[in-house]
């Protein structure tokens, strides 16, 4: 209600609202404010991997190793795809296992398909943000997890997320699958503005 003071949590927390069409900048709150990206770090994941698609480096239908380290990445989160270590999935069932079930594992397995070990995916990462211009942004991993010096703003993160659907259209559809089943394991997607809105086309929560 008018006149009432914001719950501190709540006037702590950055936003950003922005028309994409127009890149104009509709609301924000603390946009610049440097924090933990989190599973929001894996939009710049997901941008990479789609440019190595649109490069013709991977192909959806190509198998990718799932290695002990992308296996660890899930066992020790909540946010897990349920991938076997030793095994090999297509490129397209880890987008999917990336986008909808925000998978650490799949954004380990896909980071070591895309650069062959997870420190090239970083610098591969953070070459890329400085090409975007973007002067607040850091990434340790392609994953999320939280660590010293992996930091980003909503301003940044807004950004990466508009070049994603502008530079890659096909990334989009994969972020409004509503469920998906993998190793016999069904998750829903984690934005659950998917099922109370119907204008919401999705995208990664963190």
């Amino acid at each position: 209600p008018s006149g009432m003071p914001m719950p501190p949590e709540l006037a702590a927390r950055a936003f950003i609202l922005q028309d994409l069409s127009s890149n104009q900048t509709l609301a924000a709150r603390n946009a610049d404010q440097r924090a933990e990206p989190a599973s929001l770090t894996k939009l710049m994941t997901a941008y990479l991997v789609f440019q190595a698609l649109e490069s013709g480096k991977l192909q959806l239908t190509q198998a990718l190793p799932v290695s002990e380290r992308a296996w660890r990445a899930g066992m020790t989160s909540a946010s897990r795809s349920f991938l076997v270590a030793k095994t090999s999935v297509t490129v397209d069932d880890l987008l999917k296992c990336l986008t909808v079930q925000s998978g650490n594992d799949a954004a380990v397995a896909l980071a070591e398909g895309v650069a062959g070990n997870v420190e090239a995916f970083v610098d591969m990462m953070n070459r890329q943000v400085q090409a975007f211009g973007l002067k607040s942004t850091t990434f340790r991993n392609p994953e999320g997890v939280n660590e010293a010096g992996h930091v980003s703003t909503a301003r940044d993160l807004s950004y990466i997320a508009a070049r994603l659907i502008t530079d890659f259209p096909k990334a989009l559809p994969y972020y409004g699958i509503k469920e998906f089943t993998f190793n016999g394991v069904k998750q829903p997607n984690r934005n659950l503005l998917l099922w109370r809105d119907p204008t919401v086309d999705g995208l990664q929560t963190g």
